[in-house]
C-alpha cells in the first residue's frame, strides 16, 4: 500500500490542478495517513528536479509513488527511474525538449493569468538532460492515456510506456476532464482502494 505520494503538475499548471485536488480530497477522506506533497514547480527543469528530489528525501522507496500529468508525467518518470519507485502518469509528455521549444519566452500561469514567468531557451537542454532512457521496470508504472488528447500523441505515449499498466481512453482530452471516472484505476494501482467484502 502506498504511504507517500508526490504529485507533479504540468506545464503552466499548479497545485490547483483539478486532478491534484480531486486525488488529495479523496485521500483526506479515505486515507488520511498517506503523506501528500504537491509543490509548485519552478519553470526551470533543473530547479524543479532539485525540488522533487528534496521533496522525497527520506521517503520509503517501496511504499512511495510519484504521480504526474503532462510535463509532470515526464518528471514523475524521471523521479521513478532515479528512485526505483512506482509512478502513475496522466497523458505524460514523452519528448518535452522537442515539444516545448515553441513556448520559449514569456508565459502566463494557467490558474492565475496575472502570474507571468519566462521559459528560457536553456530549459530545453535541462529537459534533455532529465530524459530517462527506456523504462527499467515498466510494470512499476500505470498510465492513463487519452486518444482524444489534443496536445500529445497517444501512440507516442503508449509506445513509451509499453509494458506498463495502461488505461487507454477512446476519447477524453489532454486535461483528462473525466479524471474522476479513472480514479479507481489509479487508486487500485497504488493499493489504496478498500477491499470489497
Amino acid at each position: 500500500m502506498t504511504s507517500h505520494i508526490l504529485y507533479l503538475h504540468g506545464f503552466r499548471s499548479s497545485p490547483q490542478s483539478f486532478k491534484a485536488r480531486l486525488l488529495h480530497g479523496w485521500l483526506q477522506q479515505h486515507a488520511p495517513a498517506v503523506t501528500w506533497c504537491c509543490p509548485q514547480l519552478p519553470p526551470s527543469p533543473g530547479e524543479a528536479w532539485q525540488l522533487m528530489l528534496a521533496s522525497v528525501r527520506g521517503w520509503p522507496i517501496h511504499s512511495m509513488a510519484v504521480l504526474g500529468s503532462s510535463l509532470g508525467g515526464f518528471y514523475a518518470t524521471a523521479v521513478a527511474e532515479h528512485a526505483g519507485c512506482k509512478a502513475v502518469v496522466l497523458n505524460p509528455a514523452v519528448e518535452p525538449a522537442r515539444d516545448l521549444v515553441r513556448y520559449v519566452g514569456e508565459q502566463t500561469a494557467y490558474h492565475d493569468p496575472e502570474t507571468r514567468f519566462e521559459f528560457k531557451a536553456e530549459y530545453i537542454d535541462q529537459l534533455r538532460a532529465l530524459t530517462p532512457a527506456r523504462l527499467a521496470h515498466p510494470d512499476r508504472y500505470a498510465a492513463v492515456i487519452a486518444k482524444g488528447d489534443e496536445l500529445l500523441d497517444w501512440r507516442e505515449m503508449s509506445a513509451r510506456y509499453a509494458g506498463a499498466h495502461i488505461r487507454l481512453l477512446e476519447g477524453s482530452d489532454h486535461a483528462l476532464s473525466d479524471f474522476e471516472q479513472h480514479l479507481d484505476f489509479v487508486l487500485g494501482f497504488l493499493g489504496l482502494l478498500p477491499t470489497r467484502r
